[in-house]
């Protein structure tokens, strides 16, 4: 690994101030780093570097100009940019420079499934996974020359409030459906399934914390990196990796608990519904203690105004649904209309 690593965004940062910018004098354009990579979200390290990884910079441009301006900067490009080459890939990607030119409109339909400059509906947030918002609302603009880049964000920054409302309550009623799993698993001797019902809940706690943040949870690879950057997480974040290092499931549930209580009193800090107590209680009659995550569903529910948003079945959003790569890390309208 390289010892003068860049952060990718400084270098792409650079790279369109020094490179891309001059081959495009006189031309109306929009430039970001916005996308995909980790650079996007700064969680690129050295590592990043040994694939899909350079100089980068996204050209938004009018109709019809794509072709005509890709062929103008490609051309005149350098091979070299801060050391790394300036065409790049992988083997999975062909090499390809690192400046790529698309309208935004058809850019934003391919990654998102629709275009939010024309306004975001509840349909658009549910079938939006949390990485493509997190991409498309993180990294950069360097230039929006056509006015367009920095509405387009504003428009997904984060949900509105009932919609919000809504996401937090269906990543409730994911804990509640599997809270008492730990306990129960381990009573019938299934100490793996008890362990893995654990790193379901610690998941699910860990992106309903991002999410109360008003943070987009990234997908799992960065997941935990997300976390540790929400202030005053630490206290939670070792309650969550002690239920995952514990050697029983006692142990497990005592660290659950303990993160129960604080999401339990973060929610009620928020404001969106009325207070819910917010200490564990028994499984009925079981030896299982849980939050009762359904209580802060219903609460955050009963807050929705909006008829649409409150008709909606609590399965939420693609990523509180379907669990697979190909779903959350692209558009998913066909799979949000199966569960309407």
């Amino acid at each position: 690994m390289m010892s003068s690593f860049v952060p990718g965004l400084e270098l792409s940062r650079a790279f369109y101030r020094e490179v891309v910018s001059p081959l495009l004098d006189g031309v109306a354009h929009g430039a970001a780093l916005i996308g995909p990579g980790s650079e996007v979200l700064g969680f690129d390290t050295a590592r990043s570097a040994d694939h899909d990884w350079g100089p980068r910079v996204l050209v938004f441009v009018g109709p019809g100009m794509v072709e005509q301006v890709r062929e103008q900067v490609w051309l005149r490009l350098p091979a070299e940019f801060g050391g790394y080459p300036t065409a790049f890939g992988s083997d999975r990607h062909p090499v390809r420079p690192g400046v790529a030119v698309a309208e935004f409109g058809p850019w934003a339909r391919c990654r998102l499934g629709f275009d939010p400059r024309g306004g975001v509906s509840v349909e658009d947030w549910r079938s939006a996974s949390w990485q493509r918002l997190a991409e498309l609302t993180s990294g950069e603009v360097f230039h929006d020359g056509l006015g367009e880049l920095a509405a387009a964000r504003a428009a997904l920054r984060w949900y509105p409030a009932d919609v919000w409302r809504y996401v937090l309550a269906c990543q409730w009623v994911r804990i509640s459906r599997e809270e008492s799993f730990p306990g129960r698993a381990a009573e019938v001797g299934d100490e793996l399934g008890s362990l893995l019902s654990t790193g379901r809940l610690v998941r699910d706690l860990m992106r309903l914390s991002l999410l109360m943040r008003r943070r987009y949870p990234p997908y799992p690879k960065w997941l935990g990196s997300a976390f540790k950057r929400l202030g005053g997480s630490a206290e939670l974040g070792e309650a969550l990796s002690g239920a995952l290092r514990a050697g029983d499931w006692r142990a497990r549930e005592e660290q659950l608990c303990v993160a129960y209580r604080r999401v339990a009193s973060v929610q009620n800090r928020l404001g969106l519904a009325e207070p819910v107590e917010g200490s564990v209680r028994p499984f009925f009659a079981r030896p299982f203690r849980v939050i009762g995550g359904m209580r802060f569903a219903e609460a955050l529910m009963a807050s929705v105004s909006d008829p649409v948003v409150r008709g909606l079945p609590l399965v939420g959003t693609v990523d509180q649904f379907a669990d697979g790569a190909d779903a959350v890390a692209g558009s998913a309208r066909a799979l949000v209309a199966a569960v309407r």
